[in-house]
């Protein structure tokens, strides 16, 4: 058997020796052609050892838990682009903002001012603003006194400094919702998901003590239990208060928070447009009323006559 398997091996020697004479007596183009194979070859080898050197570096974590389930996409009527808010519904996000998430969330970045002709009158502004004291100063002695809230004051926070809001809420520190709509992948989507999706955890699930489970959330294991039940607030407009309807309102007014700059945008943008076009039908016109005349002009030649000798 050794004896034939060596015999095996010098055919083999032979058979290749063989191709290599005939391909050194091949034609130039042959050989181009085998260098540009060769140098691709040897290209998706590098590519393919330079991936399994980084996927033997970096350890890929195939549980979706781990980022959160992907919340699905909900056709918000704001995103539209030819749709505003709806300002009925901002108003009746705030009430839950108001009387649900203001006891742990601050809202800093809006004033009460810029509830004004968006959700509610002046008079309501002015009188929401009044209900809160505020720290002002120095006097005229230099001290600090408190006076009723105006409404170029921004909206309270419900804590004073960060130590006392983890010390009321068992270390975890309840985030700014300002721009929470922009700060989370997902946007509204997930925002409305993480509020709804609230749910007793699966067989094998094991959640510590003081979490809730949420699939929406990284991890699964989220610090705010659930805040919104059927029922919770009662709307001033009659509008039945069940726990997807006030999601759904205190995401449009999150989403306006964020961006409350987004129906004057929108409008400015359909004013551009309208000149643009405008401006490009004129163009167009007076293009082909100046240039005509030179278009269609046509060029006679009349070659000369030729001398009689």
């Amino acid at each position: 058997m050794f004896r034939l398997s060596t015999t095996s091996a010098r055919q083999a020697v032979q058979r290749l020796a063989t191709q290599a004479r005939y391909q050194s007596t091949s034609s130039a183009t042959a050989s181009s052609t085998m260098t540009a194979k060769n140098m691709s070859m040897t290209a998706a080898g590098v590519a393919t050892v330079g991936a399994l050197a980084y996927l033997s570096m970096e350890s890929a974590d195939a549980n979706m838990a781990a980022d959160g389930l992907h919340p699905p996409a909900f056709p918000w009527e704001h995103k539209k682009n030819l749709a505003t808010f709806d300002h009925a519904a901002i108003r009746r996000g705030y009430q839950v903002y108001k009387e649900v998430c203001a006891v742990c969330h601050s809202l800093d970045r809006i004033a009460w001012r810029n509830l004004i002709d968006v959700s509610h009158t002046e008079n309501e502004v002015k009188e929401m603003a009044e209900e809160h004291e505020y720290t002002d100063g120095p006097n005229d002695v230099g001290d600090m006194f408190q006076r009723p809230g105006k409404p170029s004051d921004y909206m309270p926070n419900p804590y004073a400094n960060e130590e006392q809001a983890r010390a009321g809420n068992a270390g975890a520190y309840p985030p700014d919702l300002s721009l929470m709509i922009k700060a989370r992948h997902g946007g509204a989507d997930y925002v409305f998901s993480l509020l709804t999706g609230y749910q007793d955890p699966p067989a094998g699930v094991e959640i510590r003590e003081g979490l809730n489970f949420n699939p929406y959330f990284p991890g699964g294991a989220i610090g705010m239990a659930r805040v919104l039940y059927d029922g919770l607030v009662e709307y001033e407009d009659g509008t039945p208060a069940t726990t997807s309807q006030m999601a759904k309102d205190v995401v449009i007014f999150l989403s306006w928070a964020a961006e409350p700059e987004m129906d004057e945008r929108k409008k400015m943008g359909m004013k551009a447009l309208t000149l643009l076009v405008i401006l490009t039908g004129l163009s167009v016109y007076l293009k082909r009323h100046k240039w005509a005349a030179i278009k269609t002009r046509k060029i006679l030649y009349n070659p000369p006559a030729p001398k009689k000798h």
